[in-house]
């Protein structure tokens, strides 16, 4: 324990000498957090719509003003030109496009139908679905309101029934709750492995690798004192995340702390193995830093951290078995946005326990240091 003790004094002061970490620990969470929360965001706020309408009637230009109303929607122009308004899309000016033929207004009186044509800008598909929800359900209430202004109470029951959706543990449907989260395992798996990395490679770049391995030091002593640092810092860097959550975000927190703790205290164990696993196969921090940020876009994109794992394709969930993160990615989200139990993890804590077990024997193995 002494030997360990001095190892990780060593390793505290070369960190907080190093100018390059420091940053790293204390000034990119709160960066990640103000941008990437905002920025990392599929919501559709703002449509840029095109009107064509050639019909020019007083229930076209109310439909018009429907769109006008809606928070969601700013109008472009408003044209009599598809040939124009296909150029303004191409240009990337407007996001849709509504086209209202001429007799419009004669077609509704007469036949009580009428066509309307909606051009979507699907370059990006979950954007083009969002638009295509978002202007159906403007014309599906402009229509009911139709219905009941020309056929009075009877259009009045003729509608369908109301239904008022109730959301669960998001109830405004507030994007950053959902994404805040997937931030703060970036972070830790940043330190966990970028950093405890780097920090091995380092020594192998420097030379000083070379005088450890003839010391007396044991080998489990010589891991354990370079590892534990930035397992202590993760934890923190969890910690430090979460306030900012809160106090900038509101981000809720209905399960146990203790619990997120514990499955968060393995799940480094995780990320440092890959860290050491990683170093023993390279030889200077750049080589590191590609095969990290391989292994860790990969995983974290597969992981759910845009969008959830269980719509992927039924291969890419097989696969996705055998990734860490996307363990610990559900259990931060069900345990902060949920309130999950820790009974209600035991699998996810099981399988990362599995893994930091695994990993780290064979990362240990692969590690060969010479008396």
């Amino acid at each position: 324990m002494r030997i360990i003790r001095y190892l990780l004094q060593k390793e505290f002061l070369q960190i907080m000498r190093n100018r390059t970490i420091l940053p790293i620990i204390f000034v990119v969470p709160i960066v990640q957090l103000l941008i990437l929360v905002y920025a990392a965001n599929l919501e559709m706020k703002t449509i840029k719509l095109g009107v064509i309408d050639k019909d020019a009637s007083g229930t076209s230009i109310e439909l018009v003003s429907k769109f006008k109303g809606s928070p969601f929607y700013e109008l472009s122009f408003i044209d009599y030109s598809i040939s124009k308004a296909e150029d303004e899309m191409k240009t990337g000016k407007v996001d849709a496009i509504l086209n209202i033929p001429n007799g419009f207004e004669e077609d509704l009186m007469r036949e009580s139908k009428a066509d309307l044509q909606i051009l979507i800008n699907a370059i990006n598909g979950t954007s083009a679905g969002l638009i295509n929800s978002y202007t159906n359900s403007v014309i599906a209430d402009y229509n009911s309101s139709l219905r009941v202004q020309w056929l009075g109470p009877e259009g009045a029951n003729r509608q369908k029934l109301n239904i008022i959706p109730r959301y669960w543990f998001n109830r405004d449907l507030d994007y950053k709750i959902y994404m805040l989260p997937g931030i703060l395992v970036i972070l830790v798996t940043v330190i966990g492995m970028f950093l405890a990395g780097l920090n091995l490679v380092r020594e192998k770049e420097i030379g000083t690798i070379e005088q450890i391995n003839v010391t007396p030091i044991k080998k489990y002593q010589f891991l354990i004192g370079k590892l534990l640092p930035f397992w202590i810092i993760a934890l923190f860097e969890l910690a430090f995340g979460l306030s900012i959550g809160k106090l900038l975000f509101d981000l809720p927190m209905l399960g146990n702390l203790f619990s997120l703790l514990s499955i968060s205290a393995v799940y480094l164990l995780v990320v440092l193995g890959i860290g050491l696993f990683l170093s023993t196969l390279t030889n200077t921090q750049q080589q590191l830093m590609f095969l990290a940020y391989f292994f860790m876009l990969l995983f974290l994109l597969m992981g759910g951290i845009f969008t959830p794992a269980e719509n992927m394709p039924d291969w890419a969930q097989k696969i996705n078995f055998i990734n860490p993160f996307s363990y610990y990615m559900k259990a931060i989200r069900m345990i902060l946005l949920k309130g999950s139990s820790f009974k209600d993890l035991i699998f996810e804590f099981s399988a990362l326990s599995v893994y930091a077990i695994a990993i780290l024997s064979i990362a240990s193995m692969n590690y060969k240091k010479t008396n």
